[in-house]
C-alpha cells in the first residue's frame, strides 16, 4: 500500500483513456500520472483484456487495478493474487434493478403484446402484486430490488453463494437450491455473476421448473441462459415470457427469432446507460482512491479464486 503521506501515483488506461475518470482521480486525492511511474491502474477500456494484459506485463509494480464494471468475466484470466483487485459490483445496482422492476411489470402485465398492436385487443396479464418471485443472485442489484419490491407485497426467495439475512427475503437459501427457488414462480429476476458454474444456469429443465405463467427477467449476462431452449420455451408456452435486457449472442442479430416472439420484450443492454453509469463509476473510483489512500478495505474487491 502506498504511504498515507503522499498522494496516490494513478495512472489511467488505455491511454487515451476517459478524462471524467482523471477527475475523479483527483478527487480522490490522487495524482494521475503515466503508468510507468504508477502503483495503480484505473482501467477504463472495458473490452480491452490484451491491453490490460500487456499494460500488467510490462508494469509488474501495479499493486491495484480498478476495472469499470461489476461483470468481470472478460478479465477474470488476468486476475490474480499478486495484485488487489476491484470492480464495479454494487456501482449499478439502482438502475439495473429499476430495469429489472421494469421488465417485470411490463411483461407481467402484457404490455409487449400491447405495445405491438394495431388494433384494440382483450384482456391479459397477471400481477406483481402478492407474487411468488425468485431471485438469483445475492449482490447489490438484488438489494435494491428487493427493497423496490417491497410495496408489492411479493413472497421472495433469493438464491446466493453464501446464505445471509437480506431485507425484503423472505426465504435466502445457497446456490444448490436454485431450483427450489424457481419452481413455479411467478418471476425469475437473473442478477447473479457469470462463472463456469452459472452460465447456462437456465435452460429448457429450470424453464419447465418454472411453469406456463412465469417470466423470466435477465439483467446479468446473456450466457445464464440457454437461447436456443429459451425460444422453444416461449414458443410452445413452457413459460409466460422473458425480459432480456441481455441475451447471447449479443448484440442480438437482426432476423432471431426471439425478435418476433409477442411473449418476448428486449432492451439492448441499457439497465444501465453511459448517462447513468458515468457519475457512479467516477464515484466509486474517487473513493476506492481515498481508501487506498488511507491504506483502508477497497470497495468491490475481487475473489481471484470465485471469479468476481
Amino acid at each position: 500500500m502506498p504511504p498515507s503521506t503522499t498522494a496516490p501515483r494513478i495512472a489511467l488506461g488505455p491511454e487515451g483513456g476517459a478524462g471524467w475518470l482523471s477527475d475523479a482521480i483527483v478527487a480522490g486525492g490522487g495524482h494521475q500520472v503515466p503508468i510507468g511511474e504508477a502503483e495503480a491502474l484505473v482501467w477504463a477500456g472495458a473490452g480491452d483484456v490484451d491491453g490490460l494484459a500487456a499494460a500488467l506485463h510490462d508494469n509488474p509494480g501495479l499493486a491495484w487495478v480498478q476495472l469499470p464494471f461489476a461483470g468481470v468475466e472478460n478479465f477474470v484470466d488476468l486476475v490474480d493474487d499478486d495484485r488487489i483487485w476491484t470492480c464495479g459490483k454494487g456501482v449499478y445496482a439502482e438502475p439495473v434493478a429499476e430495469m429489472a422492476l421494469t421488465l417485470a411489470l411490463a411483461g407481467m402485465r402484457g404490455l409487449g403484446s400491447y405495445a405491438r398492436a394495431t388494433s384494440w385487443s382483450g384482456p391479459q396479464g397477471r400481477n406483481l402484486i402478492g407474487a411468488n418471485v425468485a431471485i438469483l443472485g445475492g449482490g447489490g442489484i438484488a438489494e435494491s430490488l428487493l427493497r423496490l419490491l417491497q410495496p408489492f407485497d411479493c413472497d421472495i426467495t433469493v438464491v446466493r453463494n453464501h446464505v445471509q439475512d437480506m431485507p425484503g427475503a423472505d426465504i435466502v437459501l445457497d446456490s444448490d437450491g436454485y431450483a427450489d427457488a424457481i419452481a413455479n414462480a411467478d418471476l425469475v429476476v437473473l442478477a447473479l455473476a457469470l462463472t463456469p458454474e452459472t452460465e447456462g444456469i437456465i435452460g429448457a429443465s429450470e424453464l419447465e421448473l418454472m411453469g406456463r405463467n412465469a417470466w423470466l427477467v435477465n439483467v446479468a449476462r446473456g450466457r445464464h441462459v440457454v437461447t436456443d431452449e429459451l425460444v422453444v420455451a416461449l414458443r410452445d408456452g413452457v413459460i409466460a415470457g422473458a425480459g432480456l435486457d441481455v441475451t447471447d449472442p449479443e448484440p442480438l442479430p437482426a432476423g432471431h427469432p426471439l425478435w418476433s416472439m409477442p411473449n418476448c420484450i428486449i432492451t439492448p443492454h441499457t439497465a444501465n446507460t453511459p448517462e447513468m453509469a458515468k457519475p457512479l463509476l467516477g464515484e466509486r473510483v474517487t473513493a476506492n482512491v481515498k481508501r487506498w489512500a488511507e491504506d483502508a478495505e477497497l470497495i468491490g474487491l475481487i475473489d481471484a479464486d470465485a471469479g468476481y
